[in-house]
């Protein structure tokens, strides 16, 4: 009889499996088992009135798992709970034990931070029982979720159409209206500035105005420059020098939220992207022919980092850099709210440098890995020394102000450098009493800038400063909100890498209505200090029911309130009638978002017309309707056609020859549009033959996902 492990990933399974070696049998749960049922008072599967009790059933897709999951655990002499160590796996593990049977006071639950051989050999010689507080916690936040989403998901639906509200969802959109009603009221206000050209020992540099008369110097329009123009002719006198010495410090460890800020910035990633190169990290990839996991658990809001990697750390910086690049390990969570589960996201092997993974890594994966590795090393070397150089000048009652820094030391920066824009400004050596006359002085107009659009990095950053989700949550928020139409994710200016966040009329209205009549819940405080609640339940300083009834009182005489008096959004009729039933035609919009006039008596008619603009000028070849562009549910362009759903005909893209061959068969490489809307080049003899060439250079104009 083998010992049994259950893990979430069927892709950690072989690792750790070769790790524990032929007396265990490793098998995954493949996420989550069950779920709340859609059953009870309102589908809610939660009887509101025995204290909150939750029904749960094995999802459909899963009930095949969980029968050879049974199979497995009756023949096995131990049975594992190895899921991922947070909540979420915690609750898992115990949805797992219950549907195996399994005793949940003496179960052994194994948890790991990473997945090398000597974590797995530690965690699994000091298994622990079940965490049942953990799992009152997620118990706790599913029940909020189902709760406010179910009833003000169908509120919205019935009253305005939205589609879905959700406890954390429904602020963070709150958050993108609020700053675009920002950005709508700010009016900008003229200034001007004044900036003086110098040349000494063939050394150029630039001051600009910082005082007149002793006051900070306020420029309100041109005539204001035009007077401090006009009192610059000739020399200006160095009055003041300043020198002192700086340090700069490295930036702590990545945690999940600044790995999704950093390479948003950098690489202009998505965070569900970076995360899902990070969960491949983590579970393993192909190294000398060993699965190895590279990275500690991606999911995490603490800094810190254990004794033995710090050890260990510190020898390879000294050995490789220098005992003068050995920094200090220093641990600081600004989040008085981190939960210190466990560590920040590190590599597990420093000798796995970024160079010696070049070859076995795709180009992304290569990105994210060498951003974990170098800013862990970074993070425990010595700081970076500069000196730093003010200037004053001063010309009549005009005073000039420059500064300048040399690095005398580079220290962490030697491994980080690539990644902070970090251009010394290097000033000629002055003296006081010194004049130097300008080469030239311009006035300058400027308006003052109103609040920029959230990006993905600086929405991330805004939730986690506010307390709103956690660490595994980000990436799914933002991404729902674009899902419901709420949100469009947009180029902040022509030819800018850099995307932000715009508000649909639809999520405009959505926040309105929650606003009006869920201000108390939809909220950043609220959100933060339930997140401080499921917190305390984590910890076993809160009762559960206590927490839920608490909440539930509070939130159905609003939720009662609302549904009386919310006002319902009427359609909007185009004056035109159904030409099958007669009845008045409305515009409508589908799930995608597409507007299309449809009859306001569906289901019963199903007639529906799509806009002028979006016809292609072609026929379906099946039933003769006009073609007409549309949107998958993913948000890819296609041509289908104008009668569905009576005809479901779709257009094919037709391949594009680029003038290569297969390397694997010799039959021609085309360009193909992949489901998503993605092109990539393949071999045309598919589906014979499988080859897809992986470097394809991408054509200009195209975006790189995202």
């Amino acid at each position: 009889m083998k010992k049994l492990v259950i893990v979430e990933s069927p892709s950690k399974s072989k690792t750790i499996e070769k790790y524990l070696g032929n007396q265990f049998e490793v098998v995954s749960s493949k996420g989550h088992i069950r779920d709340l049922a859609i059953k009870g008072k309102d589908g809610l599967g939660v009887d509101v009135a025995n204290q909150f009790q939750a029904t749960y059933v094995v999802d459909k897709d899963k009930s095949k798992v969980v029968k050879e999951l049974k199979s497995k655990a009756k023949k096995a002499e131990t049975v594992y709970l190895a899921t991922d160590p947070d909540r979420e796996g915690e609750a898992i593990s115990w949805h797992l034990a219950a549907e195996l049977g399994l005793d949940v006071e003496t179960c052994q639950r194994v948890v790991f931070n990473e997945i090398t051989k000597d974590a797995i050999l530690k965690a699994f010689d000091h298994p622990r029982t079940i965490d049942l507080d953990l799992v009152r916690s997620q118990e706790t936040r599913r029940i909020l979720d189902r709760i406010i989403g179910f009833k003000l998901s169908k509120l919205l639906q019935s009253k305005i159409k939205s589609k879905s509200a959700g406890r954390v969802q429904s602020v963070a959109l709150k958050l993108v209206v609020e700053r675009e009603k920002e950005i709508d009221a700010f009016v900008p206000v003229e200034y001007w500035s004044v900036t003086a050209q110098f040349e000494e020992e063939k050394i150029p540099f630039e001051a600009s105005l910082s005082k007149v008369d002793g006051e900070d110097a306020d420029l309100k329009e041109k005539l204001d420059a035009d007077k401090i123009l006009a009192l610059c002719e000739g020399p200006f006198t160095v009055s003041e020098i300043k020198q002192k010495k700086s340090r700069k410090n490295a930036k702590p460890p990545f945690i999940t939220s600044t790995l999704q800020q950093e390479m948003s910035t950098k690489y202009n990633f998505a965070a569900k992207k970076t995360m899902r190169i990070a969960q491949k990290l983590y579970e393993g990839v192909q190294v000398d022919g060993e699965l190895e996991g590279l990275i500690t658990y991606m999911r995490t809001d603490s800094t810190r980092l254990s004794d033995q990697f710090v050890g260990s750390a510190l020898h390879h910086i000294e050995t490789t850099y220098g005992k003068n690049y050995v920094g200090f390990y220093k641990v600081k969570n600004k989040d008085e709210n981190a939960q210190d589960a466990h560590e920040a996201i590190r590599p597990t092997h420093l000798n796995y440098t970024p160079a010696k993974l070049k070859s076995v890594l795709t180009p992304d994966e290569l990105k994210v890995y060498s951003f974990i590795y170098d800013r862990t090393l970074a993070s425990l070397m010595a700081p970076a020394k500069l000196d730093v150089v003010s200037v004053s000048l001063t010309k009549e009652n005009l005073t000039f102000a420059t500064s300048g820094s040399v690095m005398t030391f580079d220290g962490y920066t030697l491994v980080y450098g690539p990644y902070e824009q970090n251009k010394d400004k290097i000033l000629p050596k002055l003296t006081e009493g010194q004049l130097v006359t300008p080469l030239s002085i311009d006035g300058k107009q400027h308006f003052t800038k109103g609040p920029s659009r959230y990006s993905e990095a600086s929405l991330i950053k805004e939730m986690e400063s506010n307390g709103i989700g956690r660490p595994s949550t980000y990436a799914t928020i933002i991404d729902t909100l674009q899902a419901r139409g709420y949100v469009e994710l947009v180029k902040s200016s022509e030819g800018s890498r850099t995307k932000v966040f715009i508000p649909t009329d639809q999520g405009k209205l959505t926040d309105e209505k929650l606003q009006n009549h869920f201000k108390d819940f939809i909220n950043v405080k609220y959100t933060a200090y339930m997140e401080d609640e499921l917190d305390e339940i984590a910890e076993g300083k809160r009762d559960q029911v206590e927490a839920l009834q608490e909440f539930y009182d509070r939130f159905i005489d609003l939720f009662d309130h609302a549904k009386e008096n919310m006002e319902k959004l009427e359609p909007q009729y185009t004056g035109e009638h159904c030409p099958k039933c007669g009845l008045p035609l409305v515009i409508r919009k589908s799930r995608t978002g597409e507007q299309f006039v449809g009859c306001s008596g569906y289901p019963e008619c199903d007639y529906v017309s799509f806009m002028e603009s979006k016809k292609t000028g072609e026929d379906c070849p099946d039933c003769g309707s006009p073609l007409i562009e549309r949107k998958s549910r993913k948000g890819a362009t296609f041509v289908g056609c104008s009668a569905y759903p009576s005809c479901t005909y779709i257009k094919k893209e037709q391949p594009i020859p680029t003038g290569d061959m297969c390397p694997q068969c010799g039959s021609a490489l085309v360009k193909r549009k992949s489901r998503y809307g993605k092109y990539f080049v393949a071999c045309s003899g598919f589906p014979k033959c499988r080859y897809i060439q992986k470097d394809a250079k991408k054509e200009k104009g195209e975006e790189s996902e995202s």
